[in-house]
């Protein structure tokens, strides 16, 4: 098959063709490290495209919920396409962008394999981008936002080179989950991403909507720590293995553990922050955005016992008002450390969702969701906790590892329901409910058996 940059060479499986590992840019290596993307250099010969590439993660952490293989290589931003058929044309197709806090996670899961999504019609890529240092360290003399604009590369390549694979260009959503699912209300925000993709689906969008001078801080604080100027120049010395292991420092720095690296509003590629953004009419495309109940209410079991009134310290501390903060530690009194999880998860994704929902429902059409199928696995049963919806979604029950997050006999026709909503969405369809009002996000709850229950119905706000 030719494409821009050459011929490729992929493999055929039963019911679909997968072309992995190939290129969209320029290694970001030597000069190019903190550069914005360059655009692929034409190979010569036909590129080998039947094994996964090289990954931006460094290693994945045990215990860490999805299968997400660290690759060593240069050559980090590629993609993966799986097409139904490279000589169908005008193929609805997905970008899946991964989680990982910007700071982990792959292109490369077994969860990613298109194979569910070509079943019903669907061209899908997983795209590779720059994590870390490398993509949002801001620094003086380089530009900001490096694994942002590594997305739009890799939009754009999808833009040019799609129809090649049977994909339609003007029928692409971007879809995301975690730090992918806030990738995507980013893109929403960005002039770069204009036109790019028609529709946007954010799983459990994560996004922190720091300053400019918040990311100078981390920048100040992470030259500290390696000894070197905090400007691009300085910090080429370093090569991606080891500004992993210099982030990882500041990771670990117990009160400074929240100045992660993260995509940042800097006035231009990323012009203001998502809430904001979304409330001043964001890009007017369909969007389907949602969170599970529990994201983090795993985290309750490390938290120490405290009684009611430390407990609305703490909830006060994290931005629940005062009213709200004394009510909840009430209601979970004897449970407290299960307070602070809600609100947790809720400052960090539920009332991200709920707000994102409203505001674009002015805009474009907006669907929102809940997942609230609890774990029956041993290690965190009763728990709806983050990733656990991800398998749901790509209709993946019997993927790597996941009876281990499941536990046995998860329910096919929740996966099945919930990957046709999906798909529908994909397609051009409605997903199958009501969509979001700027007062209410009317939003569907995920359970087994379904249930007409509302959900994002108890956000613990924190305004």
């Amino acid at each position: 098959m030719h494409i821009s940059c050459g011929d490729v060479r992929g493999v055929r499986r039963e019911g679909s063709v997968a072309f992995l590992g190939i290129p969209f840019a320029q290694p970001p290596v030597g000069a190019l490290q903190f550069a914005a993307p360059q655009p692929r250099r034409p190979w010569a010969g036909v590129f080998d495209a039947t094994r996964y590439g090289p990954t931006a993660q460094v290693e994945q952490k045990a215990g860490e919920t999805i299968p997400e293989p660290s690759t060593p290589g240069d050559d980090i931003l590629n993609l993966n396409v799986f097409t139904p058929d490279p000589d169908s044309a005008g193929l609805p197709v997905m970008v899946w962008i991964h989680g990982g806090s910007y700071n982990a996670g792959c292109q490369n899961s077994s969860w990613y394999d298109g194979a569910t999504f070509n079943a019903d019609g669907i061209v899908t890529v997983s795209l590779g981008y720059r994590l870390g240092a490398g993509a949002w360290l801001h620094l003086p003399d380089a530009p900001d936002n490096r694994g942002a604009l590594d997305w739009v590369a890799g939009l754009q390549w999808v833009r040019d080179n799609i129809a090649a694979f049977g994909g339609d260009p003007g029928r692409v959503t971007v879809v995301g989950q975690s730090a992918g699912g806030g990738a995507v209300l980013h893109l929403l925000t960005m002039p770069d991403a204009e036109g790019l993709f028609v529709r946007a689906m954010s799983i459990s969008g994560a996004v922190d909507d720091e300053s400019p001078e918040h990311a100078e801080i981390i920048a100040r604080r992470l030259s500290e720590v390696a000894g070197v100027a905090p400007t691009a120049a300085a910090f080429a010395r370093f090569d991606r293995q080891q500004l992993h292991a210099l982030a990882q420092k500041i990771v670990d720095a117990g009160p400074l553990a929240h100045l992660t690296l993260l995509p940042f509003a800097d006035g231009t590629v990323i012009p203001q922050p998502v809430v904001p953004a979304f409330r001043a009419g964001a890009a007017p495309v369909p969007l389907l955005i949602g969170t599970t109940s529990g994201e983090y209410n795993d985290i309750a079991a490390v938290i120490p016992a405290m009684g009611v009134e430390a407990a609305t310290a703490v909830l006060i501390s994290n931005g629940v008002s005062p009213e709200a903060a004394a009510r909840i530690a009430a209601e979970y009194e004897g449970r407290e450390p299960e307070a602070i999880a809600q609100a947790v998860t809720d400052i960090a994704f539920r009332q991200l969702a709920y707000d994102v929902a409203l505001g674009h429902a002015a805009t474009a059409p907006t669907w929102a969701y809940e997942f609230d199928w609890p774990s029956r696995s041993a290690g965190r049963p009763g728990l709806v906790f983050h990733c656990l919806d991800v398998p749901f979604w790509w209709n993946r029950l019997d993927g790597e590892r996941v009876v281990d997050m499941t536990g046995p006999n998860a329910p096919q026709a929740l996966a099945t329901a919930m990957h046709n909503s999906m798909v529908s969405f994909i397609k051009g369809d409605d997903p199958g409910w009501a969509p979001s009002t700027p007062t209410y996000p009317n939003a569907v709850r995920w359970q087994d058996p379904l249930t007409s229950k509302p959900g994002l119905a108890d956000v613990i706000d924190r305004h």
